[in-house]
């Protein structure tokens, strides 16, 4: 019985400890950010150092990001490449936007890669790059 209970707590601190789940993890927590207009957790999720460029080539700090936040209606990942080294992780797939402007919700259809660090405060958004898909 013990042997079982020790193979089960090593199982459970392996699946806590997966890189990949985590930095999924904290980019859907930054998707829920972004929807609800939360400053305080995109705050937590972007690294003081982000370089945030858009499809359109406009590229934003961290400061930027929190003083305007998009009216953003939803936000729908496409299967998402992880590749880890280290903590630094690199998440690439397509990503569709749905905002809210002056003359109704306009979608774009986006190939976004995003990179992620982690430090004594979790998994950050240190840099993202985007292109509009045809």
């Amino acid at each position: 019985m013990l042997k079982w209970l020790l193979l089960c707590a090593a199982a459970a601190s392996l699946s806590a400890a997966d890189p990949k789940a985590d930095v999924l993890a904290a980019m859907e927590s930054w998707k829920q950010a972004v929807l609800k207009k939360d400053a305080a957790a995109l705050d937590r999720l972007l690294h003081p150092d982000l370089t945030y460029s858009h499809s359109d080539a406009k590229t934003q700090t961290k400061a930027d990001i929190l003083k305007a936040l998009p009216d953003t209606q939803s936000i729908t990942f496409g299967e998402t490449t992880v590749r880890i080294y280290g903590n630094t992780a690199l998440l690439k797939g397509p990503v569709e936007f749905v905002n809210n402007t002056a003359t109704g919700p306009t979608t774009i259809h986006l190939s976004v890669l995003q990179v992620w660090l982690k430090g004594s405060k979790g998994w950050q958004l240190v840099a993202r790059h985007s292109t509009k898909l045809p």
